[in-house]
């Protein structure tokens, strides 16, 4: 049995600076009140993003004997988050995860963390979607960006702005893939605007929230939504508001770092922005009871 706290296994890589997988994951899934247990899959002295010279410590022999000593422990969880993954092995290992450790109450939410700006990250190249694929596939929700979404449909990305035909038809065949839920970001019908679309297997409509876009590229708030998404949803708060939660505590940790004027490289401000998270969660579960 599980017990009254919630508990979620994070596998995501651990970066130094720059705010984003764990160092975003830990404080803010905490913050709701629910337990969470990471498996780190390298060590990073700062993000890779625009930035040179920073060291990485692969991990991955150290995953399956972290698997078999929490199975050892007779471990449940709640809630399974994976991130960024360096590599096909370590995708394998993630999938090997997700058999062992899920049960009839286990949310599976996957971040397919390997491109942006209609690029795969420097360290992949685009056969790799086929391997994070093959997860998503496992997932009861995930979290694409566009060029994700569109690299994991064997599609050519397409630039901003988007139509809302393009989108609609995109969050259907991401649902193709065998998963419940998809919470696609990076979506704009303005060049002024930023959300996201959201839609279930259940349901016909295609829900969307929008929020003001500043200019500038701000690391780290990929993993941050999807971090505040799983946070949201493990509270029992349906996926179309936890969407609006993670979309409107990512959009203000962006705004707060833009009026401050500091370097965006080195992660948003979401450190202040939590008491209001926090809020807001307690506020729409207030509202549900």
């Amino acid at each position: 049995m599980m017990s009254g706290q919630k508990r979620v296994a994070a596998v995501h890589d651990i970066s130094g600076i720059g705010k984003c997988s764990l160092t975003a994951a830990i404080p803010v899934i905490s913050a709701a009140g629910i337990e969470v247990d990471v498996m780190p899959t390298a060590v990073l002295s700062t993000h890779t993003g625009n930035m040179s010279g920073f060291t990485y410590r692969d991990l991955t022999d150290d995953l399956v004997p972290f698997m078999k000593h929490w199975k050892s422990l007779g471990i449940e969880f709640d809630g399974i988050y994976s991130g960024f993954l360096g590599s096909v092995r370590q995708v394998d290992i993630v999938c090997d995860f997700i058999d062992d450790f899920r049960n009839d109450k286990t949310v599976v939410i996957v971040d397919p963390a390997m491109a942006d700006g209609g690029k795969m990250y420097t360290t992949f190249d685009r056969s790799f979607a086929n391997e994070m694929k093959l997860l998503c596939r496992k997932a009861d929700i995930i979290v694409p960006n566009i060029t994700e979404a569109a690299f994991l449909l064997d599609e050519e990305y397409v630039e901003p702005p988007y139509s809302k035909e393009y989108i609609d038809g995109i969050m259907k065949r991401l649902l193709n893939l065998g998963v419940s839920m998809v919470v696609l970001t990076g979506v704009c019908f303005k060049e002024d605007e930023i959300g996201c679309a959201v839609c279930c297997r259940n349901d016909n409509d295609i829900y969307y929230c929008f929020s003001e876009k500043y200019p500038g590229i701000y690391y780290g708030t990929g993993d941050l939504f999807a971090s505040a998404l799983t946070a949201s949803f493990l509270k029992g708060i349906d996926i179309c508001k936890s969407a609006e939660i993670a979309l409107g505590f990512t959009c203000e940790s962006i705004r707060r770092t833009y009026f401050a004027g500091t370097d965006t490289r080195l992660g948003v401000n979401f450190e202040q922005g939590i008491s209001d998270f926090i809020k807001k969660l307690e506020d729409c579960n207030e509202f549900c009871r």
